[in-house]
């Protein structure tokens, strides 16, 4: 039992930042948003396995996949936030949210929050704050720029 005491001792605080302080291809992020809106942007079904010997090789789950693009933000700015399946169920209009763990998508050259599997999604009380529409860091458009060393 000592070490299981030991390894929760080693977890550190996370670190809460603001939206207008995330920047292009980072990750591990930790924030407090309210959910602005969300729309939904797709419904993929995936295909079943054609024969039994491509059972195994194919995903298990049958369900279609829901994508949602929701726009969150707080007191510095906004940006979009990719919703995929459970996650588009808490993606509700004037939703207070903590983020963990999330990280920065590049998609066309404008950045998109993420949750993936090793991150969550905490539903929390009502946040006092009043979200700062104006500053989208998804309307940003940035290119990617290769630098030669001589």
């Amino acid at each position: 039992m000592a070490t299981a005491t030991a390894a929760v001792a080693a977890k550190r605080k996370p670190v809460f930042i603001k939206v207008d302080q995330l920047k292009p291809g980072t990750n591990g992020h930790t924030l407090t948003v309210k959910v602005v809106s969300s729309k939904p942007v797709k419904t993929v079904g995936t295909k079943g396995p054609r024969s039994s010997s491509s059972m195994l090789l194919s995903r298990p789950s049958r369900r279609p996949s829901r994508i949602s693009e929701c726009l969150i933000g707080d007191e510095t700015g906004t940006v979009i936030f990719t919703a995929h399946n459970e996650q588009v169920d808490v993606m509700n209009p004037g939703a207070t949210l903590i983020l963990r763990n999330a990280k920065i998508d590049m998609f066309k050259g404008s950045m998109r929050l993420a949750v993936d599997k090793w991150g969550r999604i905490e539903v929390t009380e009502p946040a006092s704050f009043q979200v700062k529409e104006d500053n989208n860091l998804s309307l940003v458009e940035y290119e990617l720029v290769n630098v030669v060393e001589e």
